[in-house]
């Protein structure tokens, strides 16, 4: 190729090559620019995270400042309420047994006055009990006229004869004040084969005086002192059907219904036990009580039904 040509082509190639000068130049110039802004934005993403890690430490050991704080104060807490405890361990046992002993206390004086209500009561039915044998010694019975004196008791005679029915004559000399109290000195004294005969006799001559209940209701007693429940119910049944009225009533019934539960007959004592409680709690409250402790003593209430008795 001669020169002519060769300088003829350059100069034809020669716009072609300054117009990709120009293109590369602008290229390099906008990838500085990118390098630039990803220098700026590398260097504020380093100094965020520089300050999300500054802030996440000091939030860890804010936190660990709290935890050992919480954990001083429960221990201290803890402390305290163990030498609460401790402090107070001594008072309330003290006062624990010093509940014990005021109800133990509470329990001994009701148990006291229970047996008080119930000496009284004996002792009022004892006090009505010799006011009839004054009465009786004072204007003692005379036998009905006409009455053979040996004719033999008529049939239930032991168990006292009903008011206004005439009665056996006595035999010469025997007066009622007399028998009654001779009975009675034996029952006191421990000689109930003697006092039941007296009783006895007392019934068959004196049946229709003040105090034949009194005797109906001892020879029930002394029935019930031999352990003849059976005998000792029929007798007390006794005083509750020829003397209703009579002073003995409420202690008969009350016997009665003791016969009852030694006799394994459960549900009908309990019933006497109640009629007890309801007829007489008013007018004799030693009786009603000592009624209510022997239904409390079967696991009994005043007002439960039978048949939810302990077993």
């Amino acid at each position: 190729m001669s020169f002519s040509r060769v300088v003829m082509v350059f100069f034809a190639l020669s716009p072609f090559a300054f117009g990709a000068s120009k293109e590369i130049m602008e290229l390099q110039r906008d990838v500085a620019m990118l390098q630039d802004q990803v220098r700026t934005l590398q260097s504020s993403l380093d100094q965020k995270v520089a300050s999300i890690q500054t802030l996440t430490q000091q939030t860890l050991d804010s936190v660990n400042r709290t935890n050992t704080a919480v954990a001083v104060m429960e221990n201290r807490f803890n402390d305290a309420m163990k030498q609460q405890q401790q402090s107070l361990n001594g008072p309330v046992a003290n006062v624990g047994s010093k509940l014990d002993a005021m109800s133990d206390d509470f329990r001994a004086v009701r148990e006291s006055v229970l047996d008080m209500n119930t000496r009284l009561g004996k002792l009022d039915a004892k006090i009505a009990d010799l006011q009839n044998l004054i009465n009786t010694v004072r204007a003692p019975a005379a036998p009905p006229p006409g009455a053979d004196p040996n004719s033999s008791p008529a049939p239930g005679a032991a168990f006292g004869t009903a008011p206004g029915s005439a009665a056996g004559a006595a035999p010469a000399g025997v007066q009622a004040g007399t028998l009654y109290t001779s009975a009675y000195s034996d029952q006191i004294a421990g000689k109930y084969d003697i006092a039941f005969q007296e009783f006895t006799d007392y019934l068959k001559y004196f049946g229709n005086t003040d105090l034949a209940p009194n005797a109906q209701y001892a020879i029930a007693d002394i029935y019930y002192r031999k352990a003849d429940y059976t005998d000792a119910k029929t007798a007390f049944d006794a005083v509750l059907e020829k003397y209703p009225e009579g002073s003995k009533t409420p202690d008969a019934r009350y016997m009665k219904a003791m016969c009852l539960a030694k006799l394994g007959m459960n549900d009908s004592a309990a019933r006497e036990f109640r009629e007890v409680y309801t007829r007489y709690s008013k007018d004799r409250p030693d009786i009603a009580a000592k009624a209510k402790e022997q239904l409390r003593d079967m696991g009994l209430a005043v007002g439960a039904p039978v048949s939810k008795r302990r077993r």
